[in-house]
């Protein structure tokens, strides 16, 4: 049976994304590996096993353009209106708190943040498959 791991964004600039992915998830640098042309840099916390991978392309001066192909990372909170506020006040600027509940009941609690390079992340508070 396979064992998800980690998954990999290309960033611009790796200190402004550090700080982002520190401040708003406690991620924290768990291996980086230098080469001539591009450096991988993985990100963990206490939460989990699984990896944020970011990789830094040297020499890039252009944004990447995400494309039509990108969905969204997710992380799950206990609380998703603490963090929401903690977020806030961090000046992060997270979306608004949606209460997704197609057929009346509420099946997920979330909202969107997005990081420096605009790669969309959304926070569900932890309950039913979102733990």
């Amino acid at each position: 049976m396979a064992k998800m791991i980690h998954s990999m964004i290309r960033v611009l600039d790796e200190a402004r994304s550090l700080a982002f992915y520190e401040a708003a998830f406690g991620l924290r640098v768990a291996e980086r590996l230098d080469f001539p042309e591009f450096t991988l840099i993985y990100l963990s916390n206490g939460e989990g096993s699984f990896e944020l991978e970011l990789t830094v392309n040297k020499g890039r001066t252009e944004p990447y353009a995400l494309g039509d192909g990108y969905g969204h990372l997710a992380v799950s909170v206990a609380d998703v209106a603490a963090e929401h506020a903690r977020l806030e006040a961090a000046g992060l600027a997270p979306r608004k708190i949606v209460d997704f509940a197609p057929a009346g009941t509420v099946i997920a609690r979330f909202f969107f943040i997005a990081d420096p390079d605009g790669y969309q992340i959304e926070v569900l508070e932890r309950g039913g498959r979102y733990l």
